[in-house]
């Protein structure tokens, strides 16, 4: 029998593919945006109440959450480029006119959420044909199998080694993975390792243009040589430092939505009402993880380099004892300053 996580990690893989699933047996989904059969069609969809706020149809309660399933009707019935044209709000300004479309009841609510979740943890935009004709083959899964997909007690130490870098030479790389997850996140001990001193620490989520194309629209890479020099610094100084590198690029909606952020920034969406239009929450990352790297590290208490407090918070509600948050704070520049100032007033961040 295919154990919980494994079903999800097969989930992900069809979604990733363009093969459909099958949610708890509710109904059978072909995502909008990866599907491939040229002459598949839908009576209904399924999106996100950001988008269907979009299009008029979200109640109150469902447009306080981006990311809450809608199911739509349309005049007639959708096909595949059509769905797209629907699930991306990047694609508003060539496709302005959208529908006639009605809201449904939505019966399989718990079922349709999770298909919304996997969708993000697949890096695809939230969007689905349901119960498409052809229906094809569906992967199954349930929405209580995503509770053991992210069980953090499955994450290992994979690998250990010695590793100079350029801030400083002694210090150590651990990479860790899980049995479903092809995410192997890693870890740099910088220092000599002591039980009696809190390292500092910084948790860093991946991010391809920041780290290492330069990207000039965020803070990120500046944040992570900081924090390596911050980090030797403390080894020079008799202390130690860790830096969590998390496989969760764009916090948590995966590269190519955060492209697609960027895209609609450039129409003058900050980054909380972008990801807002592609009907992902501006905060997915998984702090457990990081809480569960740092007990395989054998470090129960930290000094935790951030400027926000939600972090602080996430971390000791994952069981890590925060003794002190160090700020990080960095200069911007012409092309990030709305992106901090978003931060700020937007996402609780303490920069001045």
């Amino acid at each position: 029998m295919t154990s919980p996580g494994r079903r999800v990690a097969l989930v992900l893989d069809a979604l990733r593919h363009g093969w459909p699933i099958s949610v708890d047996g509710a109904f059978t989904l072909l995502p909008a945006e990866t599907g491939f059969v040229a002459a598949v069609q839908s009576r209904t969809m399924l999106i996100s109440a950001a988008r269907a706020v979009t299009l008029k149809l979200a109640n109150q309660r469902e447009a306080a959450v981006p990311e809450a399933p809608v199911l739509i009707r349309g005049a007639e019935p959708f096909d595949l480029p059509a769905a797209r044209s629907l699930a991306d709000p990047a694609l508003d300004l060539v496709h302005p006119l959208k529908g006639p479309f009605v809201a449904e009841q939505l019966d399989q609510r718990a079922a349709a959420e999770a298909a919304m979740e996997l969708a993000r943890l697949a890096g695809i935009l939230p969007a689905f044909l349901v119960d498409p004709q052809p229906p094809g083959e569906a992967q199954a899964v349930g929405a209580a199998d995503l509770t053991a997909w992210k069980d953090t007690a499955s994450l290992r130490i994979a690998a250990r080694a010695r590793l100079p870098v350029a801030a400083c030479d002694d210090t150590e790389i651990a990479a860790f993975r899980s049995a479903d997850d092809l995410r192997e996140h890693v870890a740099l001990v910088i220092g000599a390792q002591s039980g009696d001193r809190a390292p500092l620490v910084r948790l860093h989520s991946e991010c391809l243009t920041g780290d290492i194309l330069g990207s000039l629209k965020c803070d990120c890479g500046p944040q992570l040589d900081a924090a390596l020099e911050a980090m030797a610094d403390e080894a020079r100084c008799g202390g130690w430092g860790v830096l969590l590198y998390l496989r969760q690029e764009g916090r948590g909606i995966g590269l190519i939505n955060k492209l697609r952020a960027y895209q609609l920034q450039d129409q003058g969406f900050d980054t909380v009402d972008a990801n807002t239009r592609l009907g992902l929450p501006s905060e997915a990352r998984d702090f457990p993880v990081a809480a569960r790297m740092l007990q395989l590290l054998g470090v129960g208490s930290v000094r935790l380099m951030t400027n926000n407090p939600a972090k602080v918070e996430a971390l000791r509600a994952a069981g890590v004892t925060v003794t002190q948050r160090v700020p990080h704070q960095l200069p911007s520049n012409p092309h990030n300053a709305r992106y901090l100032a978003t931060k700020r007033d937007r996402s609780g961040h303490l920069l001045k």
